[in-house]
C-alpha cells in the first residue's frame, strides 16, 4: 500500500490509524508514502527488506518524565538511548521506557506502531541528530506498514529537538 498524504475528516482519523497518520501529516504540511511490508526477524532484515540501511529505520520511543507527561524520541536503527545525553537535555534526573499499556494509551498506538505523526497527544520530539537529512522508515500507526519521511521536513513539522541523543547498541 503507497499512500500519499491526503486530508481525512475528523471522524475517520479517529478511529483508523492509517487514516489519523495521513490526517495528521496533512495538517503539518508532510509528504509521508505508508507501505505495507513483510514482518522481519531482525533489524537487518527489516533494513534488507525495506532496501535501506539499518540506520534509515526510526524508532519512536515513548519515553515517560516523574511527572507523568511524556515525550518521543526518534533513535535510528543500530542505537539505543543514551539516557545520561537524554536526562541532560530534557533537564530532569529521571524518565523510563514506560510499560506497553501506557504508551498505547499516551499516544493512541501500540509499540512497534508508534509515530508522532497523529498519536492521540502531541508529546514533545527529541530527535537524534545523526537523522538529519535522511529519509527515514518508521511506525505508521499499524503492525505490518511502515511509514517514509523525509526526516528533516518531520523535524520542521514537529519542532523537534536534534540532538546526540543516542549511542551504539
Amino acid at each position: 500500500m503507497s499512500d500519499s498524504s491526503s486530508s481525512v475528516p475528523e471522524a475517520t482519523a479517529g478511529t483508523d490509524p492509517h487514516a489519523r497518520v495521513r490526517h495528521a501529516a496533512a495538517e503539518h504540511g508532510l509528504e509521508i508514502e505508508i507501505r505495507e511490508r513483510p514482518a522481519a526477524r531482525s533489524l537487518h532484515e527489516a533494513a534488507a527488506l525495506l532496501g535501506l540501511d539499518p540506520s534509515g529505520i526510526v524508532k519512536t520511543l515513548v519515553v515517560k518524565r516523574s511527572d507523568d507527561t511524556f515525550l518521543f524520541a526518534l533513535i535510528p536503527g543500530g542505537r539505543k538511548i543514551s539516557w545520561p545525553k537524554l536526562r541532560a537535555l530534557v533537564g530532569v534526573n529521571r524518565l523510563k521506557l514506560p510499560d506497553p499499556e501506557v504508551a498505547l494509551a499516551a499516544t493512541g498506538y501500540e509499540r512497534g506502531t508508534i509515530v508522532p505523526i497523529g498519536s492521540s497527544t502531541a508529546w514533545p520530539v527529541y530527535a537524534d541528530e545523526s537523522i538529519r537529512g535522511e529519509r527515514i522508515a518508521m511506525g505508521a500507526g499499524a503492525h505490518g506498514y511502515s511509514l517514509f519521511v523525509d526526516a528533516d521536513a518531520l523535524i520542521a513539522a514537529y519542532d523537534a529537538v536534534v540532538a546526540d541523543i543516542s549511542e551504539p547498541e
